[in-house]
């Protein structure tokens, strides 16, 4: 069995546009019926009932032919101790023997899957339309957030023409990556990123609905989802593009079992 964390992760890469094939491979397999991602749990607290784990298993079929189980954790009191929010594992199994293959101990794991389902609506929009100036708008400056920037960027390319960020908590302008800095506004609030973004990605944790306006037309948003669960079915695909890609490059710890 192998051991991979977010080194791992970064020292094999992000080809954005590869991602997004991914999770676009996974959709045709759940559509063919090779699939299954039973209902996941919520595992809650008594006396913290804002923090949760859940467990969500799934098996992908086709070209994939590989099952496991996201087990991840949400505590939101651990910013105040100087800890990630989340904290992602996934095991992944062989479908033959059950025996396990991989150990995932990796936050960007579970960013790279939301930003790369974001990436199949993403390269859908720009498919149906003729755009040549695109202006994207983020909010929410976590690693998720982070990470959508990075995705759109290579999508788009010559494209994105501005950027405008905002977070409640703050946005230290460095964080942004250098090469984006000359087009990036920070906003004051959500409302001016909403009112000057024709892609919009809300990358937050807010536990009630706070957008109150209908989008814009033509504007890429899913306005019904304002804290969206994904399925394991992507989080599982994913793992497994990682893993072979480890595999491939000879990356990761080897465990005894």
């Amino acid at each position: 069995m192998i051991y991979l964390h977010d080194g791992h992760i970064r020292e094999t890469g992000m080809d954005w546009n590869e991602l997004i094939g991914v999770i676009e491979e996974v959709i045709k397999v759940k559509e063919s019926g090779q699939s299954a991602h039973p209902l996941k749990p919520y595992l809650r607290f008594p006396d913290e009932p804002a923090n949760r784990i859940i467990a969500m298993p799934a098996y992908v079929g086709g070209d994939f032919n590989i099952a496991g189980i996201k087990w991840i954790a949400s505590f939101p009191g651990n910013r105040s101790r100087g800890l990630p929010r989340a904290h992602n594992t996934i095991l992944l199994n062989d479908v033959s023997t059950g025996e396990p293959l991989a150990f995932f101990y990796s936050g960007m794991l579970n960013a790279i899957r939301t930003a790369a389902v974001s990436g199949v609506m993403l390269r859908a929009y720009l498919a149906s339309r003729r755009l040549d100036e695109l202006r994207v708008g983020i909010i929410g400056w976590g690693p998720i957030g982070r990470l959508h920037l990075e995705m759109c960027e290579q999508l788009l390319g010559d494209k994105l023409k501005h950027v405008t960020l905002y977070d409640i908590n703050g946005i230290e302008p460095g964080t942004v990556p250098a090469r984006l800095r000359e087009i990036t506004t920070f906003a004051e609030d959500w409302r001016t990123v909403y009112h000057n973004s024709n892609v919009l990605a809300t990358c937050t944790v807010a536990a009630d609905r706070y957008i109150d306006e209908a989008p814009k037309p033509g504007v890429l948003l899913e306005p019904i989802y304002f804290n969206p669960m994904g399925l394991a079915l992507f989080d599982i695909g994913i793992a497994d593009h990682y893993l072979r890609e480890a595999l491939h490059r000879r990356i990761g710890i080897n465990l005894e079992i």
